[in-house]
């Protein structure tokens, strides 16, 4: 009796073991935590693919969908895993290969605007307009909207250029994101640089010591066909393209400002020298201040790049080093308005 009673207490122990060894269901054999679809012996699956890792409460009951496929019983769609740099790269807004990142058409639009050396592009109503009435270039083809050509009908007329009517999304696709083209967008040739043999030896000329700032460039261009000088010096390298926002920011006054463009400047102030020009230079800690510097003409004044000023050989090679003395609350001014000014004292002092 006590033999029997301890044989059915010991399959009680060990007939949940046993079914924990090995279940099968619907195909699937499982031993532990492996199993095998399709075949009869635990733990050696005929393909390795198939090789999951679960435990028998994972199991699917009877009648319900295999893993891997849907409730109607087409594969499940496979979960997509993304690398650390792939959600990164998530979180900054992912584009795909239609529909180009900001950049890279910011990148585009800027490769496309950088014209050939043999190109100049210009845009806004004053500079293509003064474009189209100067004779000191070649123009090409004149893209505008009916509006703007409407503007432009006589000078159209007069310059010969070949006019194309275009829509603004045309121009806009041309210039950059912020230009302002009013309507206008003009091909033609550089202006062609003269040689400093070639000055007058009367008047004022500016001299630019490395001024690379496109902006600052255009508006001294500006002020100086305002002030009728005869041409500005610049240096073949650290100097902004005549185009595009230079032409935009100058107004025109590219067209009326001769430039000599000099691949030594320290060397081409000599030559102003030898010219008889009198060569000043604009510094903010000049001995004295340019309304009590005597002038004399020819002039020359040289400004420097904002920050760097003159290079030491430009200074080197001035004869009277002058600065701006202002009244107000602020000492300084960027090189345009610096420009300005001195101009405005020079043709002053001169003409009387």
């Amino acid at each position: 009796m006590a033999a029997f009673r301890f044989l059915s207490w010991l399959r009680r122990v060990t007939m949940p073991l046993t079914r924990d060894m090995k279940v099968q269901t619907q195909g699937y054999d499982v031993t532990r935590s492996n199993f095998t679809r399709g075949s009869g012996k635990a733990g050696s699956p005929s393909n390795p693919d198939d090789r999951r890792s679960v435990s028998t409460r994972q199991l699917q009951k009877p009648g319900s969908p295999k893993p891997g496929a849907s409730k109607s019983g087409s594969p499940a769609h496979k979960p997509r895993f993304e690398t650390g740099a792939q959600s990164k790269s998530a979180e900054k807004g992912s584009f795909s290969k239609s529909q180009p990142s900001p950049e890279r058409e910011k990148r585009g639009r800027a490769k496309a605007e950088r014209p050939a050396k043999d190109m100049a592009l210009l845009f806004g109503y004053h500079s293509v307009r003064e474009a189209l009435l100067s004779k000191r270039r070649k123009l090409l083809h004149l893209y505008a909207t009916e509006a703007a050509a409407a503007r432009l009908q006589s000078e159209i007329a007069q310059s010969g250029v070949d006019l194309r009517i275009v829509s603004l999304e045309d121009i806009n696709a041309r210039v950059s994101r912020d230009a302002v083209h009013q309507g206008l967008f003009l091909e033609a040739r550089p202006l062609e640089p003269i040689d400093i043999s070639e000055l007058s030896g009367k008047g004022i000329v500016l001299v630019l010591d490395q001024v690379t700032d496109p902006h600052n460039v255009g508006a001294i261009m500006r002020t100086a066909a305002a002030f009728d000088v005869e041409a500005i010096i610049t240096t073949e390298r650290h100097t902004p393209e005549m185009t595009g926002i230079l032409a935009k920011s100058a107004s025109g006054g590219l067209e009326h400002v001769a430039i000599a463009s000099v691949v030594n400047l320290a060397r081409a102030m000599e030559e102003l020298g030898d010219l008889g020009y009198q060569r000043v230079g604009l510094d903010s800690e000049g001995p004295s201040d340019l309304a009590d510097t005597v002038l004399t003409s020819p002039l020359a004044l040289v400004l420097g790049a904002e920050g760097k000023g003159l290079r030491r050989l430009t200074r080197e090679n001035c004869d009277v080093l002058a600065r701006l003395d202002m009244p107000g609350a602020i000492k300084s001014l960027n090189v345009s308005n610096a420009c300005a000014v001195a101009l405005s004292m020079a043709h002053t002092k001169l003409r009387s």
